[in-house]
């Protein structure tokens, strides 16, 4: 037993030493940092949600190097900026996994020295496709039964066979979440080209409230989104909308919660026709706006 457990503990750490080629510590104020991963040779990830708003920021690479980054970009929908080099480090190949209920995962963060930080523990949730409170399309819920600190956030996860999990997020109440490497391998080439993901965007604030007894049966249904505040000359107010409408449908869909409603506004959705059904003054109306691009910002 003794010789399995010493196993099991030279393995963990050799893993951990392996995955010290994948880490980066982003310097912050006050002698802070935030944990970023290599992602491929001259670039690297890190968690939108806790990036400072500025253009550049000092970054201390695998063995302790200072380089010079700049944002490439930045998507808060899938919670992924974009760090650039200016200089190849030429870390490990990304190798996606599969996480599964169960999956025992390793997760490091940068230590702010060049090395690394290691936690470990197992796949809490491995649920389906999610929509973030950003209208951001993640390809699989993923959540983690282990603490990370503020620090460690955007680390990589690896299974035991050295598998990339993906990145990790802290969520609410600080629970972690991880970042699927298929999401990262999506939004990077967009960040890379444009800077930002376009999405699909008709410019108003919407709150879920109850139908009017009088009339759900002609809305067919017992709730909808209210429109709380338009954006000027977006969308939905050159299209006629104006705040008090009870959005009940869009494209024919109930739409009942906001991230239903939002699920349509993808960005293959930008230049269509959006088909509104709306209560307003007692009065059910349709209305078709055109989708535009989100505007930055």
């Amino acid at each position: 037993m003794t010789d399995v457990l010493a196993e099991l503990s030279n393995s963990l750490s050799a893993r951990a030493a392996s995955a010290q080629a994948c880490v980066a510590a982003i310097k912050l104020a006050d002698d802070r940092h935030l944990t970023g991963t290599l992602w491929g040779d001259d670039t690297i990830v890190a968690p939108e949600q806790s990036l400072p708003r500025q253009e550049g920021f000092t970054v201390i690479a695998p063995g302790g190097a200072s380089l010079n980054a700049t944002v490439a970009g930045r998507d808060p929908g899938s919670n992924v900026a974009l760090l650039r080099l200016p200089q190849a480090l030429s870390p490990p190949a990304v190798v996606p996994g599969e996480a599964k209920v169960g999956t025992l995962a390793l997760a490091y963060g940068a230590d702010g020295a060049g090395g690394a930080t290691a936690r470990i523990g197992s796949v809490n949730l491995a649920g389906p496709e999610w929509l973030s409170s950003a209208g951001g399309r993640i390809d699989k819920r993923i959540v983690l039964d282990i603490r990370l600190s503020a620090a460690e956030e955007g680390g990589p996860v690896f299974d035991v066979a050295g598998a990339c999990l993906g990145i990790t997020a802290l969520g609410p109440r600080r629970q972690v979440l991880v970042i699927p490497p298929t999401t990262v391998s999506r939004i990077v080439p967009a960040l890379l080209r444009d800077g930002r993901v376009a999405r699909g965007w008709l410019g108003v604030a919407l709150q879920p409230v109850a139908v009017p007894d009088a009339l759900q049966g002609q809305a067919g249904q017992a709730s909808g989104l209210m429109v709380m505040s338009l954006a000027e000359d977006g969308p939905a107010a050159r299209a006629g909308i104006v705040a008090g409408d009870i959005v009940v449908t869009m494209n024919g869909l109930p739409a009942r919660r906001f991230r239903a409603f939002a699920r349509q506004l993808g960005t293959e959705s930008i230049g269509s026709k959006a088909a509104l059904r709306v209560i307003r003054g007692g009065n059910i109306l349709s209305v078709e706006a055109t989708v535009e691009a989100r505007r930055p910002g």
